[in-house]
């Protein structure tokens, strides 16, 4: 028995002696006073490596001087917005969690965060967090509360501005967001899970640009996120993240999870697409979007050996949108576009990405890839935006960012563009005879009924192959 006791007892201590020497092997031999420390291997340097203090990331600037301007957010919302929110808005539920989620008649409460981005009281936050709220109340660093009102929102960016009656307030500055690297250090600030954690601080890298979201929505949105591993939950949306000088670089937005909490994987806006889209609800009332016009995707291995290209890098063009600012340009179909007024330009998102920062009548060249040759091409940006009835020089008629016309049989869909109704399901050289049960035989038929139209627009018809087909969308 005694023996059997030594042994196991010898066991550890033999376990212990090995744990140390394999520390103290990996420590370092000598530190001199420049921070530099020498490994050993068999009695020969093997390496240096610098441990100067300099090189280990510092946030306490960051973080001390960015918390003040992150605020905590508390929406209510009445029943008839709260059914009308679980239909529409699937971010809803998952940011506020099944617990708030009330699917009764009584008034719902969630949060988020926010970030002041002006002095007097403007604070920039996501959509899915204000949409359908009826109050909205905003508690600063300080544990000071205000009322805020909505200044304006943009689904298609998920960002929103809204107002508290309060000077003096501490600021986050923007930075530009396209100059983010990739390993760079980076700091999420907000309320994760409510109020009890309010102003949390945590700290990953910059995991990737230009990501857009898996979604089976066919609704039109222009997402180009900073994917980071800084922790991020239900809550932090709207809230701030921040570089190593407490600079803006993006609003934390979404996370990837299987449980509904952090699981490695954040997202947040950046911070040059939430500065134009701030500053058009402040100027105009809403957004005025550029519109290039066109309709491709992300080069992929298969395109970039079709077109001879190096790489697989570019925003391959199918076609463009006739009259548009493309077409109009000279960007066929089958270009590769590369670069857009100095940006490199890789992916589809970080092509809506580049376009979202330039305004309707802006210029910017385009730089494509023809038949192997690199050509430079002047573009002047249109309106996104072109309001229902806008008769276009060709003598098509504007409807939900699709170009229509009369023709024998109804009202042909000229080209579908990349508005509500293209996302709806409505595509080039389809015929409308029917709009909300109503035969239709010229394009202001259309215009007019879905003008009338207090919910949803249901359109019937022939595809561009003569087969029978329908599709429909939200009026709002």
């Amino acid at each position: 028995m005694k023996k059997g006791f030594l042994i196991v007892l010898l066991s550890v201590l033999l376990s212990g002696l090995t744990a140390f020497a394999i520390v103290k092997s990996a420590a370092p031999a000598q530190n001199d006073t420049t921070g530099q420390a020498v490994y050993p291997s068999g009695g020969q340097t093997v390496r240096t490596v610098n441990l100067s203090l300099s090189d280990y990331p510092d946030f306490t600037y960051a973080a001390e001087n960015a918390v003040e301007a992150v605020v905590y957010v508390k929406v209510t919302i009445k029943p008839q917005q709260q059914r009308e929110q679980q239909h529409i808005d699937p971010f809803f539920r998952f940011f506020f969690g099944d617990e708030g989620y009330n699917y009764g008649n009584r008034e719902r409460q969630g949060s988020g965060s926010g970030v002041i981005i002006r002095p007097d009281g403007y604070i920039v936050t996501n959509n899915h967090v204000v949409s359908g709220a009826t109050t909205i109340e905003v508690t600063l660093n300080n544990n000071k509360t205000y009322e805020a009102t909505v200044i304006g929102t943009d689904p298609v960016t998920d960002v929103a501005l809204i107002k508290i009656d309060a000077t003096d307030l501490p600021v986050l500055q923007f930075a530009d967001s396209d100059k983010l690297r990739l390993g760079e250090w980076v700091l999420a600030i907000g309320s994760p899970l409510g109020e009890e954690l309010r102003s949390t601080i945590t700290a990953g890298i910059v995991s990737a640009k230009g990501r857009s979201m898996p979604s089976n929505s066919r609704e039109f949105k222009i997402e180009s996120f900073i994917q980071t591993d800084a922790a991020v939950n239900p809550g932090n949306s709207g809230g701030a993240l921040v570089n190593k000088q407490g600079e803006l670089v993006g609003i934390n937005t979404a996370i990837i999870s299987t449980t509904g909490s952090f699981t490695g994987y954040s997202f947040a806006v950046p911070s040059n697409i939430v500065r134009k889209v701030v500053s058009d609800l402040i100027d105009f009332g809403s957004v005025k979007r550029a519109m290039l016009g066109i309709t491709g995707g992300t080069v992929n291995e298969e395109i970039a050996k079709k077109m001879k290209l190096s790489i697989p890098e570019g925003v391959y063009v199918s076609e463009t949108v006739k009259g548009g600012a493309a077409d109009k340009a000279g960007i066929k179909a089958e270009d590769i576009i590369t670069n857009i007024d100095g940006t490199k330009i890789a992916t589809m998102p970080e092509l809506q990405a580049k376009v979202n920062s330039f305004h309707p009548g802006d210029q910017a060249t385009v730089r494509i890839v023809r038949d192997g040759k690199t050509q430079d091409l002047s573009v002047t940006f249109q309106d996104g935006n072109i309001e229902n009835g806008t008769v276009a020089s060709d003598g098509t008629v504007a409807f939900y960012g699709a170009q229509l016309k009369a023709v024998e049989n109804g009202v042909l869909i000229v080209s579908a563009g990349n508005g509500k109704l293209a996302q709806a399901g409505g595509e080039d050289g389809f015929v409308i005879r029917f709009v909300n049960d109503q035969r239709v035989s010229k394009p202001q038929d259309v215009i007019d009924i879905a003008k009338k139209s207090k919910r949803s627009i249901f359109i019937e018809g022939t595809t561009a192959n003569g087969r029978l087909g329908y599709f429909g969308f939200g009026k709002d």
